[in-house]
């Protein structure tokens, strides 16, 4: 539950040319031949794993869909859970981590804002998340999506709140994403009836969001 290029590879032929490939005025790794795809592993709430969706109308299975359709070396592992917080996910990472991951998105943190929990924990928590993600591969490359509660809660709390996620990208060498759902929150054609989790139109537009942050990173070497 939540509130919420230009790339170039060097292709190993005889002259190893480098050859790119031109998508909608980007440019992405064009793919080489390998044995095993790296990994992009999706760690998150409801809004990661499709709450009320099919799991291939979230976020996630959405981006899979776009790496598929350039056949680019890399496989997509949706590890959300609804009903995640922080301390769960920070208890939960070990068995996740059983696949080693070359990107690492981390959709955590809202659940623990609408409870009111304390900043300080989650912070903690998420840290802990992601130094554990270090330590199986130095590396990795991390996105942190943001996110935003309420403001009901008070504007100390909502700031605070905020910062947590840019505080942690800046700390950690991470790329952030401010919030995660700056196109979909507030707009109810885009959220399911609980005004929180977002219709397949609206993890469309995640997805977009999330595909502009994601392509830089995509590399083949």
């Amino acid at each position: 539950m939540g509130v919420l290029g230009l790339l170039c590879i060097e292709c190993q032929g005889p002259k190893k040319e480098k050859m790119n490939v031109i998508l909608q005025g980007k440019e992405v790794p064009k793919p080489l031949p390998a044995t095993q795809k790296r990994v992009i592993l999706f760690f998150g709430n409801s809004i990661t794993a499709g709450y009320q969706l099919d799991m291939n109308q979230a976020f996630p299975a959405i981006i899979k869909q776009k790496i598929d359709s350039l056949a680019l070396n890399y496989q997509v592992i949706n590890a959300g859970l609804s009903g995640e917080t922080t301390a769960s996910g920070k208890n939960r990472i070990d068995w996740v981590l059983r696949t080693i991951p070359d990107i690492f998105i981390l959709e955590l943190g809202a659940n623990d804002g609408l409870r009111g929990l304390p900043l300080r924990e989650t912070h903690k928590n998420l840290q802990i998340i992601i130094d554990k993600v270090k330590l199986i591969n130095p590396e990795v490359k991390i996105i942190i999506a943001g996110m935003e509660v309420p403001p009901n809660l008070g504007e100390a709390y909502t700031r605070q709140f905020r910062n947590i996620f840019s505080d942690l990208s800046k700390n950690n060498a991470a790329v952030l994403i401010p919030f995660l759902l700056v196109d979909v929150a507030g707009r109810p054609n885009l959220n399911l009836t609980d005004g929180i989790h977002p219709t397949p139109e609206g993890h469309l537009l995640v997805a977009e969001l999330v595909w502009e942050t994601l392509l830089p990173l995509l590399e083949l070497n």
